[in-house]
């Protein structure tokens, strides 16, 4: 089998500054329009920036590192002051990344300039644009590397490469399809002998190797007899539900994927909890209800933090007066309105505003935007991120990895409605820890699909 050559495009390395250790025994190619455009993008003041930095950052590791070991080959002596690992290049490497530097993964590296002084090439594209400059070094290195493939995110470059007769594919080394992540609960039937069996001794022998730990599944049988279990895939059993707190802050759930989050959300041995849904079909809600009881009436954790990405839905209306705090209360304002309804629920009409005030005034509920969470360390808390959906991967690791001793981390939101213009359905970090955690016996997971909210919230969502 021909050994496979792949051209990485900017929006790759930007997406996922690692990607380099993605590709394994192939030819790696840079264009030179590449390092180009991530020069001009380290300077930004947000991710990007940063992502670009990285990328940069490893090139001049891995350069220096080729320096050192080139010296090294002469008879010379040298410290290593690179900080690269050992790990990331062979001691067989040509020494040079324009010539190619060999990686330990077995895959080759090596930046590509020479298209720019070829001019009897036929173009028909705008050389002066960054894009077609790769798209142009691609064309050349097609005539040396048949077996090439352009790695590109961008829809545009991956068009204009099928005009010029260059293949070409989305880069998904980090993405998992939306429509595969598993709902949390599968129905199955069974006869009525053995839920019978399993409302008696409150567990049944069961398995599955289609089922993750933490999945409840409905039992159910002719006579329209139905049973909720949650599926162990250690012990091969499933498990029959714990009873609900008699006041849950005045909340029960609607239908049975609110029961089994209820569920989730309530025991403390399952440490992170993903809930997928599309407005209001209780996500917050219970989140929010689960944490309020865990805190406030079995002080179970020392105290709530909700957090949501700071991304507006439309234009946005510019910088907010005040102090942090009084930025944040716009922001955080559908916590509000869930906290608002939950003492509504409890306490009624009269008591809303002052338990509202107590639960302020109590310093146990701490509303936070994610960007501020970077560096902290949350230890006993109880953490709610709303609107996940709107994360990227490192930012769902940097969020996660904040989890300190005895912490339980709750991600809520919906694939579906993505405000980040850099992320889709597949490559959001909510679908990506989904796709990452899943089996784990610390993490549960459940997709609603029931709106609950109200009849004209349920028919927006199904017919706009």
């Amino acid at each position: 089998m021909n050994r496979r050559t792949f051209v990485l495009d900017t929006n790759v390395l930007l997406y996922d500054p690692k990607a380099l250790e993605g590709f394994e025994n192939c030819d790696l190619i840079i264009p030179l329009a590449v390092i180009e455009e991530l020069d001009n993008m380290k300077r930004l003041p947000n991710d990007l920036g940063r992502n670009a930095r990285l990328v940069m950052r490893s090139f001049d590791r891995l350069k220096k590192m080729c320096s050192q070991m080139d010296l090294v080959a002469n008879g010379s002596s040298v410290e290593d002051e690179s900080g690269i690992s050992e790990s990331v290049i062979s001691s067989n490497s040509k020494m040079d990344l324009v010539n190619g530097v060999q990686l330990n993964n077995g895959s080759s590296l090596r930046i590509y300039s020479k298209y720019k002084n070829d001019i009897n090439t036929q173009f028909s594209l705008d050389r002066n644009i960054d894009k077609n400059q790769i798209l142009l070094a691609v064309q050349m290195l097609v005539k040396e590397c048949p077996n090439l493939t352009l790695i590109t995110k961008d829809f545009a470059v991956r068009l204009k490469a099928q005009m010029l007769g260059i293949q070409s594919q989305d880069y998904k080394n980090t993405s998992i399809s939306h429509k595969d992540v598993y709902t949390g609960v599968k129905s199955i039937e069974v006869p009525k002998k053995q839920i019978d069996l399993f409302l008696k001794n409150e567990v049944l022998d069961y398995e599955d190797p289609q089922m993750y730990t933490n999945e409840y599944c409905v039992l159910n049988c002719k006579d329209q007899t139905q049973v909720v279990g949650r599926y162990d895939a250690y012990q091969k059993k499933l498990v029959t539900l714990k009873a609900l707190p008699q006041d849950l802050w005045g909340i029960k759930p609607r239908n049975i994927q609110q029961r089994c989050a209820l569920d989730l959300l309530l025991k403390d041995d399952v440490k992170l909890v993903t809930l997928v849904g599309q407005a209001g079909t209780g996500k917050t809600l219970l989140a929010l209800a689960c944490a309020l009881r865990k805190v406030f009436d079995d002080a179970q954790y020392s105290k709530i933090l909700v957090s949501r990405p700071i991304m507006p839905l439309g234009k946005d209306i510019g910088f907010l007066p005040g102090t942090k705090e009084e930025k944040l209360y716009h922001w955080m304002q559908p916590i509000y309105d869930n906290l608002e309804y939950l003492c509504h629920s409890s306490g009624g009409e009269d008591e809303t505003q002052e338990s509202l005030r107590w639960i302020k005034e109590s310093q146990k509920i701490e509303l936070e935007a994610v960007t501020y969470i970077r560096g902290r360390t949350l230890p006993n808390m109880f953490i709610i991120i709303d609107e996940a959906q709107n994360l990227t991967p490192h930012e769902i690791k940097t969020v996660i990895s904040r989890a300190g001793e005895g912490t339980k981390v709750i991600l809520a939101g919906d694939s579906t409605q993505i405000d980040n213009p850099y992320l889709d359905e597949d490559t959001n970090g909510l679908t990506f820890a989904i796709s990452k955690f899943c089996n784990n016996k610390i993490f549960g997971h459940m997709t609603f699909d029931v709106t609950e909210r109200s009849e004209l919230s349920a028919l927006a969502a199904t017919v706009l």
